[in-house]
């Protein structure tokens, strides 16, 4: 929450060539409600288990860069699914950016009831450990979101890049 999943996301997938797919979107699409809606009227529990659902869908579809939830990483199910079917990328920040970045919107359930720096930091202390086992780590600081972009690239394994190559020669050959 806050490190940038989706600003970075919409990026990277321009610089891929690759469609994007923000699984937040797609989870209040499916559910025909947003998430604070979600939350308050069926629980956590229930928006994890349609969380899951809905990217185990996008898995299963056409090539994508897709940004998950903040603790949907946290579900060894799509952990797992996500390993099987693509490369997990941690966009790693720290306390104060991550505290700077969501006290810009409201809507954030998590953050409700409490001192949002300290739910963050008790978040980061349980799901830190589990991020860590993703496939590629990149800072996700205070510099421009570009530089982000730019780390992620040079660290994304030579596989995940294999489709930007087809898109740029298909590209070429278009023009």
């Amino acid at each position: 929450m806050g490190a940038g999943k989706s600003s970075v996301g919409r990026r990277l997938a321009k610089r891929l060539g690759l469609p994007f797919t923000d699984a937040d979107d797609a989870i209040e699409a499916a559910a025909g409600r947003t998430i604070p809606e979600i939350f308050d009227t069926l629980g956590e529990e229930a928006f994890r288990d349609g969380e899951r659902r809905v990217i185990a869908r996008l898995l299963a579809g056409p090539r994508q860069v897709l940004a998950t939830g903040g603790g949907a990483f946290m579900d060894p199910l799509t952990r797992a699914a996500i390993r099987e079917r693509g490369v997990s990328v941690w966009l790693r920040a720290d306390l104060d950016v991550l505290v700077e970045r969501t006290s810009r919107r409201t809507d954030r359930p998590l953050l409700r009831g409490g001192d949002p720096r300290e739910i963050l930091e008790r978040l980061l202390a349980v799901r830190n450990p589990v991020y860590a086992e993703a496939d590629v780590t990149v800072e996700s600081g205070a510099d421009g979101l570009d530089d982000t972009v730019d780390r992620l690239l040079a660290a994304l394994p030579a596989d995940a890049l294999a489709d930007r190559e087809n898109t740029k020669d298909r590209e070429d050959k278009e023009r």
